[in-house]
């Protein structure tokens, strides 16, 4: 039974308040530690705090108010020039904002937190006393499996919280009932190193994820829209009622023919609209996911040794809800990578002649009708060479394989399943799965992901990413006297297919365009079907880092399509269904499902051609 039995409502109302609250006060902490002299922003950040321990107090959850009111004490006296800030300081405020987050999933499961750790409480003590003692480190976690994803090892700090940082419209609307995510969470301590160096946070093992959030807040503003939308769609729905009687009753005169004309072009302007608006009602800042990466940086940095300035920019451009959620681990994992494996140490950057400081940067805009992420860094970048020899060493390709890629290929071999460029495993990085996953997330989104490297200079990843899932631009084509879906992101051209054009490499046909060697694959033969003519058109597709040319028999045209999913079935290579315009059944195609198990052929270096006028492709 609930320990807030008839509380329920105000309890889901404090934690969105407070889970929101406290996320700004962590990124407002890292900001303070860059300025510490900066008394608006540690007053903002008292004032946060006071009102988490307000509602706690309301809610009597005593265990919430011994450590808010020990960590206000501590600013007050930073507030009034009584302590000085510094790293092990700031270590310890975090700490207790991180056993505040985890009280919060406590709460959210109906049970009263438990007493803080005796040892965190005896370190804000001694802080206030201005003796700082790190608090005992806990018991290490048992290390996570073989197989868990890089990305799942999380700082206590990161959780799905799904608010935004960004201070929300003065009139808002909540949509469905109020639901808070929550995470199982460990505080974390900083643990007394061997030699004096700043206590270090370490990250926490096998972090469970959080279910998604059934809540959305949504400016009014939108929602008149729709109201609006919808009212006139009902006036012309009358319109369209009484000329159905008319023409019915057999009135078939040219004015009553122009006036359906004109009701049904009325209609389909009005349905558009609604559906652009209802649509941005999911759309969200992606600011309530970039917001909780500052604080993952600045403790994985302190936990390395390394002096990272993590700067964000475009957090309010929107994305649809569910893809800010799904977007979370890759980003988690990349902003992770980009610190421990992208930017060096203080001393190597020294000796390199950089700034001791190094630089990463989260950046989001909208181009066109797509989302573009980069992660950028101004590390040691990649070697291409060492990634190649790396590959071959793991067993992952194969020498000629290798010996055939160019730099912009052995820079995608990080994606592979398995590869690593550590050789020991640590609780950040080793296990060569996080970058595997991350591709794989990112292509489920529809989405794409890049890399661009030079060597002393640094790394940028570029993922771009449709607006939303819920509507999917399409090219619809034929095969085998059926209609096809293929998604138009992964679209790059469309070609006539020349015969005498197709040579084979390796026993395989290709195309040769604009100097690249593409491998032809034809719709048919994917789908294990019977071919009953020859393909007439190609379409160029990117899929990841490969290209190829997809051998169709025609075009129907391109489309904005809602995917509807197939019920108790799940045909490989096939994503979903949608309806054409005159009714039939159209199948979505999933590319990279039906492209699994294809062998391609090699690209780059010098290869024999012969014509393959006869091939039967």
């Amino acid at each position: 039974m609930s320990d807030f039995a008839g509380m329920e409502d105000l309890m889901q109302d404090f934690l969105l308040e407070s889970t929101e609250l406290l996320s700004d006060v962590d990124n407002k902490l890292c900001e303070l530690e860059k300025r510490p002299n900066d008394k608006a922003l540690l007053n903002d950040i008292f004032r946060g705090f006071h009102t988490i321990k307000g509602g706690a107090g309301f809610l009597n959850v005593s265990a919430m108010v011994t450590i808010c009111h020990r960590t206000e004490n501590l600013f007050d006296k930073l507030r009034n020039g009584e302590l000085p800030l510094s790293s092990e300081l700031m270590d310890v405020i975090l700490d207790a904002t991180g056993v505040v987050r985890g009280m919060f999933t406590t709460l959210s499961q109906g049970l009263s937190p438990a007493a803080p750790d005796a040892g965190l409480l005896a370190a804000l003590d001694s802080a206030l006393a201005g003796n700082l003692v790190p608090p005992a480190a806990p018991v290490a976690a048992p290390a996570a499996a073989e197989n868990t994803p890089d990305w799942n090892v999380l700082h206590a700090a990161v959780t799905k919280t799904g608010t935004p940082t960004a201070a929300a419209p003065a009139a808002v609307a909540v949509v469905a009932a109020p639901v808070v995510e929550a995470v199982v969470e460990t505080p974390v301590m900083p643990v007394v190193a061997a030699k004096p160096v700043p206590a270090k946070m370490a990250p926490q093992q096998g972090m469970a994820s959080a279910p998604p959030e059934n809540t959305i807040r949504i400016d009014t503003v939108r929602l008149d829209q729709v109201l609006n939308l919808s009212g006139e769609i009902g006036l012309t729905k009358n319109r369209l009622t009484t000329l159905r009687t008319e023409i019915l009753q057999g009135n078939m005169e040219t004015h009553t023919l122009r006036s359906l004309d004109e009701a049904i072009s009325q209609l389909d302007l009005l349905v558009s609209d609604l559906q652009n608006a209802v649509m941005k009602t999911r759309m969200q800042p992606i600011g309530r996911l970039f917001q909780k990466y500052p604080r993952l940086a600045r403790d994985l940095a302190r936990q390395l040794g390394k002096e990272v300035e993590l700067v964000i920019t475009g957090e309010e451009t929107e994305l649809d809800k569910t893809m800010i959620e799904d977007l979370n681990d890759p980003l988690v994992h990349l902003v992770r990578n980009a610190v421990d494996h992208g930017v060096e140490s203080s001393e190597e950057r020294i000796s390199v002649g950089k700034k001791p400081q190094s630089l990463v940067q989260l950046s989001a805009e909208q181009v066109g009708d797509h989302i573009v992420i980069e992660i950028t860094d101004d590390g040691k970048g990649m070697n291409p060479e060492a990634l190649r020899r790396k590959a071959i060493e793991k067993g992952l390709i194969d020498a000629e394989t290798a010996n055939g890629l160019d730099e912009k290929q052995c820079l995608q071999l990080i994606f592979l399943p398995g590869f690593s460029t550590k050789d020991q495993i640590s609780n950040v990085s080793g296990r060569g799965v996080g970058m595997d996953v991350v591709r794989t997330n990112i292509q489920k989104l529809n989405g794409r992901i890049d890399i661009n490297s030079e060597q002393g200079v640094g790394t940028k990843i570029s993922i771009s990413l449709p607006l939303t899932l819920a509507i999917l631009p399409v090219l619809v084509v034929r095969a085998c006297n059926q209609p096809f879906a293929v998604p138009l992101a992964m679209v790059r051209e469309i070609i006539p297919i020349d015969v005498a054009a197709i040579q084979e490499v390796s026993g395989r046909p290709t195309i040769v365009v604009r100097d690249e060697i593409l491998p032809l694959k034809t719709l048919a033969n994917l789908l294990n079907w019977a071919p009953t003519q020859k393909p007439q058109f190609g379409v160029l597709m990117q899929s990841a880092e490969k290209s190829f040319i997809l051998a169709v028999d025609s075009f129907v045209g391109r489309d904005d399509v809602v995917i509807k999913p197939l019920q108790n079935i799940r045909p490989k290579g096939v994503a979903g269904a949608t309806l054409s315009g005159d009714g039939s059944v159209v199948l979505v195609l999933d590319m990279e499902d039906l492209l699994m198990g294809q062998a391609d052929a090699p690209s780059g270096g010098a290869m024999m051609l012969r014509n393959a006028d006869n091939y039967s492709y």
